[in-house]
């Protein structure tokens, strides 16, 4: 279905409108599927996201400055999501013992079982998705939005 016809357009939008409202619509769609995966597990996207980044340290403690520069969401509060995570018994934060001022993020038993069963789910979203496009129209439209954005 065309942009147009999804959000009621009585105007023609030139190609630049189309495709940005094109974009926002399918993120819209694909987190609105996302969030009603995580919301059995009491997790918002981003706090999937640290837990994520956490696990890809395969057991080393990472640090917040480390965790905000591979968030997917740049304006994420760091260190309020990981309060979150440690309430939720799904990180611990200790004090660096190099440097005092910095902490080590790491991830908990807790936190990987709770990422192991969230896997198939996340697979699962990604594929409804992709199945829809042939592995070239996925190769070509990663390559046309990485051109996009940057």
């Amino acid at each position: 279905m065309k942009i147009e016809d999804v959000i009621k357009s009585t105007v023609a939008l030139d190609n630049a409108t189309r495709t940005l409202l094109n974009i926002m619509f399918a993120q819209n769609v694909i987190s609105d599927k996302f969030n009603e995966i995580l919301k059995p597990f009491d997790l918002s996207p981003e706090q999937y996201n640290v837990l994520r980044i956490l696990r890809g340290q395969k057991g080393k403690p990472a640090n917040m400055c480390v965790i905000q520069e591979r968030m997917i969401a740049k304006t994420s509060n760091t260190t309020r999501l990981v309060d979150k995570l440690l309430l939720k018994e799904l990180v611990t934060r200790e004090v660096c013992p190099e440097n005092r001022r910095k902490m080590e993020i790491q991830i908990t038993s807790k936190g990987l079982e709770v990422l192991s069963d969230l896997d198939s789910k996340v697979e699962d979203h990604e594929n409804y998705f992709a199945k829809k496009l042939t592995s070239e129209e996925l190769e070509l439209l990663n390559d046309l939005l990485e051109k996009y954005r940057s």
